[in-house]
């Protein structure tokens, strides 16, 4: 089960009103969804999920006053005018993977479960921006600029140059296989760390696979471009490659007198959430109202 993490402070911030409309660019579960249309009156809220077999859960579900959307946040000035929504008083990311892709979608989010490695949100036929892709085909260099610019992984070149010779015996296909080639490329005390030793590559590859940072940096200048004025945008982040995206375009904004910044520092999680949600641990939610 997907628990929406930031609950309260989501709605404290977005402050959803009676007949007011929102997005919720990331829809998952629809947590988030489902407390704003509790709160929001006769308004609506337009909700996108890139995940097919997630949205299709939620679809089916037939919720009053919600349009769901199967696509992309990076095309979301397209998706807003193709379903004619107007009127924007709030959008709403939460960003990166959900506990639906870690436990159920048996795609390779893990590196605790054997599993195909894809690691891809978009599951349509033919797609080959995969995890499988990446490691099996990008250059060595390629994959070790990957690992640390995206994984923040020190030991990046090690990992990278492991992988090429493993590959070329036989294509690593699965995350078990790619767990074994990190661990013989790194030292035995790093497997003694907090952060288990295949963390970072995995997020890199993650990132990677689904262009998430691109897709975020092209999504929030639509977001703003399409808020009304008092609208609000409300960002929740998972690692601090996407909070600095988020923290400069909110300071750039601000600096251009185009916003008025919310969050002076990212809000974090209460203690208590923190302890009965572990996604909640990194959660970062920044805020901005368009002026």
């Amino acid at each position: 089960m997907h628990i929406p993490v930031l609950l309260d402070e989501v709605l404290e911030y977005l402050s959803p009103q009676p007949n007011q409309n929102f997005v919720d660019c990331t829809m998952n579960g629809g947590g988030h969804t489902k407390a704003i249309l509790e709160r929001n009156g006769l308004g609506r809220v337009l909700g996108i999920e890139v995940d097919k077999d997630i949205y299709n859960k939620i679809a089916i579900e037939g919720i009053d006053r919600l349009v769901p959307v199967n696509g992309s946040y990076a095309d979301l000035k397209k998706i807003i005018k193709k379903n004619d929504f107007k009127e924007i008083d709030g959008i709403l990311f939460d960003i990166g993977m959900s506990s639906y892709h870690i436990d159920l979608s048996k795609r390779g989010f893990s590196f605790l479960k054997d599993e195909p490695l894809m690691m891809s949100y978009n599951v349509k036929k033919g797609n080959k921006r995969t995890a499988y892709e990446i490691v099996n085909s990008y250059s060595e260099q390629d994959l070790a600029d990957i690992i640390f610019n995206y994984g923040e992984e020190r030991l990046s070149r090690r990992i990278a140059k492991a992988v090429v010779e493993k590959r070329k015996v036989r294509p690593i296909s699965t995350t078990f296989e790619l767990v074994e080639v990190i661990s013989g490329a790194v030292p035995s005390g790093y497997k003694k760390q907090k952060i288990h030793f295949a963390t970072r590559t995995f997020q890199a590859l993650r990132i990677e696979a689904n262009r998430e940072l691109d897709n975020f940096s092209d999504a929030l200048p639509q977001a703003l471009d399409v808020l009304k004025p008092g609208g609000r945008l409300v960002v929740i982040t998972f690692h601090s490659l996407e909070d600095r995206i988020a923290k400069n375009f909110f300071r750039d904004w601000h600096k251009e007198k185009k916003v008025q910044i919310l969050t002076k520092k990212p809000v974090l999680g209460k203690e208590e959430e923190v302890r009965s949600n572990p996604r909640a641990r990194s959660a970062k939610l920044r805020a901005i109202i368009k002026l």
